[in-house]
């Protein structure tokens, strides 16, 4: 069993002397595109006729660098929000708006290349590659999008000490505990400098305390870069992290909170 020590949190991400001045962005760097809001209006979702819809009209939108959490009880329609948000399934009726774009409309190219820059993911499993070492996982999107690889590992690694992560960059995941393998993960949703991340139960394999601390490392490191967070939970003391908590159910908005 690996035991973690637990990180020492810093609200500021910088790149490493010795990270690359080219693309692609650093940290540290201003973002070539302007702020933009995130929204969806009268978003449906139906899997099949025989069933009940799984989004019933909702609209939604979510400000520049703004955190958000989505809740409700299993069923309610949240994870299903968070990918038509994310441009992973386009909705039945309704339009998901981001910076100009009907994301909906998009050929599915489009939107994996949407995907791969200006949206980042953080999972419940982290589901990084086991035959890869951590910085390769990290660094994955970059090395998907055509970045050479010492320079996508590089930019990888200066996420590494601010996470927690230092001198784990050449284990593979199985060598790595629960909230290890998390950070990991937040360094690979981060590495492109996206405008807005999204996070899928990212604590729901983790014990309270390891929780606690990637929800600290995530947000902190979200409002570093001014990249807004959507979280789905169903854990008011995850939700809690998030200036806004959007209640759903039977895919309906049921409340929002502030």
């Amino acid at each position: 069993m690996v035991t973690e020590s637990r990180p020492r949190i810093s609200a500021r991400i910088t790149a490493p002397a010795t990270a690359p001045t080219t693309k692609p962005r650093t940290p540290d760097s201003t973002p070539t595109a302007v702020p933009s809001a995130l929204s969806g209006a009268g978003l449906v979702m139906s899997y099949s006729a025989h069933e009940p819809p799984a989004l019933r009209g909702v609209d939604v939108r979510i400000e520049p660098g703004e955190h958000v959490a989505i809740m409700g009880p299993s069923g309610s329609g949240k994870t299903t929000l968070l990918h038509v948000l994310a441009g992973i399934v386009r909705p039945t009726a309704g339009q998901v708006c981001w910076r100009g774009r009907d994301v909906g409309r998009l050929r599915d190219a489009e939107r994996t290349r949407l995907r791969r820059t200006d949206f980042g993911f953080v999972f419940q499993s982290g589901h990084l590659l086991p035959e890869l070492h951590a910085v390769e996982n990290a660094a994955l999107p970059l090395l998907v999008a055509g970045t050479p690889r010492a320079q996508a590992q590089a930019l990888a690694a200066s996420y590494f000490p601010v996470l927690g992560l230092s001198g784990l960059e050449g284990r593979r995941p199985g060598e790595l505990s629960g909230g290890q393998a998390q950070r990991v993960a937040i360094a690979r949703a981060l590495v492109t400098s996206p405008a807005v991340v999204f996070a899928d139960e990212p604590t729901g394999a983790l014990d309270r305390e390891t929780g606690a601390e990637v929800l600290s490392l995530l947000t902190a490191a979200t409002r570093s870069s001014g990249a807004a967070l959507v979280v789905v939970t169903h854990d008011d003391s995850v939700a809690a992290w998030c200036a806004r908590t959007i209640r759903l159910s039977d895919g309906q908005v049921v409340g929002v909170a502030r």
